[in-house]
């Protein structure tokens, strides 16, 4: 039995790779492969009855490890200067002002059809209004690189606001001046407690010299964000700023305090570091979904009940984007078609705290969300053709 488990793990990460390394030619997105593939194994599984343990305690442990992964894999590449501050500023408003819009939207939807309280909605809605990174970051890859880095840019954006957001409306029983206040503390907390691990750990990732050096840097990343978490800290802008730190040594040089951890030295080690959690990062968001696609139930897929809600959803998604789009002067094409719901969205579902549940919002609403909005960028990616060694024709200061 072991040997069979090992085998059908190989085989199915072997056609994950596959999967990765021809999306660039047939412009469909790998996690939707994933998906049915994972669901084509559960079908399998119980045609020849063979029995499979409870997995539904993985799921969250993969989704947050690999969370954190691909977020410090897209931070990693990003260039932090002065010319990219337009476009930083631009991603940020787009990925904040249609989550809130779409998100109090749609508990309004919520209360109104579901008879629950807005504040139990809003918690219900948020979710759903959240770019995930981990398709979003993967799917961009053939794009150009100033469309590559404003995807990377809103979509880690976009989940480090809707947690924070999640957060603030779910572990607040009363919305005041008290609770903003002790929002705002912890705001301040994170970005000192940020600043602290992102100087020991540069200077850790410098001086060890042991042959084994980079995998205990990203156990004392995912330790500290889980501490983070524990005290209900938005923990993922600890990860966003140390992958843009070490990505930006070049930039910080002539500040006195980064030239004694030996920014030439430390260069080459940040490169190896990049590489081994590129390779972690696809490993993880690999079983992630593929065991997110075992786990789906044909009847949560073609569920008439929550149907028009997620084509109502979907529209109102790409409605609200095409409109920030356009009133900001960014072309439309193809960044309005990369808006996938995915990983953090599940993750975030899957963090609601019982008794604030509601009917309408339920499992397959979340399943038929993420497939649109995969097919969506799908669809719209087969539009547009490689860019990744082309001139490009987009103005910088357009973004």
């Amino acid at each position: 039995m072991t040997t069979t488990i090992i085998i059908t793990l190989c085989i199915l990460l072997l056609l994950a790779y596959i999967f990765d390394i021809t999306s660039a030619k047939t412009k469909v997105p790998s996690v939707i492969l994933l998906l049915i593939l994972g669901w084509l194994v559960r079908q399998s599984t119980d045609f020849f009855e063979l029995k499979v343990p409870n997995l539904n305690v993985i799921l969250p442990v993969l989704g947050t490890v690999g969370l954190i992964l691909i977020v410090l894999e897209g931070s990693l590449e990003l260039e932090l200067n002065r010319s990219k501050f337009p476009m930083i500023g631009k991603s940020s408003v787009i990925a904040l002002v249609p989550m809130l819009i779409f998100s109090f939207a749609l508990a309004a939807c919520f209360q109104y059809f579901g008879e629950s309280s807005f504040k139990i909605a809003l918690a219900n809605a948020i979710p759903l209004g959240i770019i995930s990174s981990a398709i979003a970051i993967p799917s961009a890859r053939n794009l150009s690189v100033e469309k590559r880095e404003f995807i990377t840019y809103e979509s880690s954006l976009s989940d480090i606001y809707g947690v924070i957001f999640f957060n603030f409306i779910t572990l607040n029983d009363n919305i005041g001046s008290e609770s903003v206040g002790h929002f705002l503390l912890e705001l301040l907390l994170i970005v000192v407690i940020s600043f602290v691990a992102t100087l020991g750990l540069a200077y850790l990732l410098g001086r060890i010299k042991h042959h084994v050096k980079y995998v205990p840097i990203i156990l004392l990343v995912v330790l500290i964000y889980s501490i983070s978490k524990v005290y209900h800290l938005p923990a993922l802008i600890f990860i966003l700023l140390f992958g843009l730190f070490l990505g930006n040594l070049d930039e910080l040089k002539s500040f006195k305090l980064i030239e004694r951890l030996k920014p030439d030295i430390l260069d080459k080690e940040v490169h190896k570091f990049g590489e081994l959690t590129t390779e972690i990062a696809f490993l993880i968001r690999a079983l992630f979904f593929l065991l997110f696609g075992f786990l789906i139930e044909t009847l949560e897929i073609l569920n008439t009940d929550t149907i028009i809600w997620a084509f109502g959803i979907v529209l109102g998604i790409y409605f609200l984007r095409g409109l920030q789009l356009y009133a900001m002067k960014i072309p439309l094409k193809p960044i309005i078609f990369i808006a996938p719901r995915g990983l953090i969205t599940i993750l975030l579902f899957l963090s609601i705290p019982l008794g604030q549940n509601i009917s309408l919002a339920n499992k397959s609403l979340i399943i038929q969300v993420i497939i649109l909005t995969a097919l969506v960028m799908m669809f719209g990616l087969m539009q547009v053709k490689n860019e990744d060694s082309e001139t490009v024709d987009i103005n910088r200061s357009e973004f």
